[in-house]
């Protein structure tokens, strides 16, 4: 035992005990990281007064910094995010756990909802896929969904799917700084705008594949088949999902609400004129399609009334054939001709007679 005093004892180990602790090195934590996903985090901004600052900040810096700005908003944009890249998205600008949830799931129906002060705007997204020929197996519309949730001073867009990528929509909207300087819902009506353009871009298309299968389906040498029609039809239905439900959404915005300015409501008119010349076109194709595939189904069965017509014919000839050989056949004591000479050559010249002069009546009234 320590033959020293427990108060001496102390007073020699506790220098001792700080020297050591002082020549100790002292753990180095690690800068905190964010769950960040260079594939899903495509664009991230912040804008002052419609003027895009220098850099690329990380989505919180930039959230951080557009809270400290009132003329600052944040624009983040976002492609097929993981779950784990939109939860700290979420919980960085406020979304709760059902926009969340939403924004991981693709497939939506166009439509603008309000949660507090968050406002979710969704639209679908259309693309032409080009292609040779029109087979039943050709796909013509490729469709996606993008998400929109516009804040106070930010706007988070969340794009599902292969088209409807908004590079060019951020790089012509930041060379009107005016309109950008109106704040998040600048970001909204150019988006809408974009996607408008595409629906109609893709109406274009769509008519020039219907010009080609009217042509085809009229033709003298029709090679259309009815599996192709019901093809486009499926693809134009497909269209027709991504237009027309986003006319309530469009409508709604261009009125009186509290969503988009004063300033913005005339553009998000002007976009809604737009989608409704979409809607127009998108379901006259569809009225032509309908027709066109109903004047395919007259035309297959006008040929299967020819193609029974000519086996009919074909089978009153065969009949007068089989009857004649059936009555010379019988090979009773009495019947007239039986026993001369020419009764075998005169029963076939009477077989060959019948037979032309049914085809050639059949001819004539056209079964044959």
């Amino acid at each position: 035992m320590d033959p020293r005093p427990p108060t001496t004892r102390w007073r020699t180990t506790l220098p001792t005990l700080l020297r050591r602790a002082l020549r100790r090195p002292t753990p180095t934590t690690p800068p905190a990281t964010h769950p960040t996903n260079p594939d899903a985090v495509v664009d991230c901004a912040v804008y002052v007064d419609g003027q895009r600052q220098t850099g690329r900040p990380h989505y919180t810096d930039a959230h951080h910094h557009s809270r400290r700005n009132r003329r600052a908003f944040v624009w983040l944009g976002l492609h097929d995010p993981t779950p784990a890249v939109m939860t700290a998205v979420g919980h960085t600008f406020g979304l709760d756990d059902h926009h969340i949830a939403q924004a991981l799931t693709a497939g939506h129906r166009p439509t603008l909802q309000r949660h507090d002060d968050t406002t979710l705007l969704v639209l679908r997204t259309a693309a032409y896929v080009e292609h040779t020929e029109l087979t039943d197996t050709s796909e013509v519309v490729d469709t996606g969904d993008i998400m929109i949730f516009i804040g106070d001073r930010f706007v988070v867009t969340v794009r599902h799917g292969a088209p409807g990528a908004l590079t060019t929509v951020r790089h012509h909207l930041q060379q009107r700084r005016a309109l950008l300087a109106e704040g998040p819902w600048s970001v909204a009506y150019a988006v809408c705008a974009r996607m408008v353009d595409q629906y109609l871009d893709v109406a274009n298309h769509v008519e020039t594949d219907l010009e080609r299968l009217e042509e085809t389906v009229f033709a003298r040498d029709r090679t259309a088949d009815i599996a192709h029609i019901y093809q486009l039809k499926r693809e134009i239905v497909e269209l027709k999902r991504a237009v027309l439900p986003a006319q309530a959404p469009l409508r709604t915005l261009a009125g009186p609400t509290d969503g988009p300015p004063p300033a913005l409501r005339r553009w998000f008119t002007d976009v809604d004129g737009d989608l409704a010349r979409a809607v127009d076109r998108v379901n006259a194709y569809d009225d032509l399609l309908n027709s066109i595939l109903q004047s395919r189904l007259a035309q297959l069965a006008v040929e299967q009334n020819n193609d029974m017509r000519k086996i009919a014919a074909w089978a009153a000839i065969a009949a007068t054939q089989t009857a004649v050989a059936g009555i010379y056949g019988m090979n009773f004591t009495h019947m007239p001709e039986l026993h001369w000479r020419y009764g075998y050559a005169g029963a076939l010249l009477l077989m060959a007679t019948a037979a032309l002069t049914l085809h050639r009546l059949f001819r004539r009234s056209g079964w044959l």
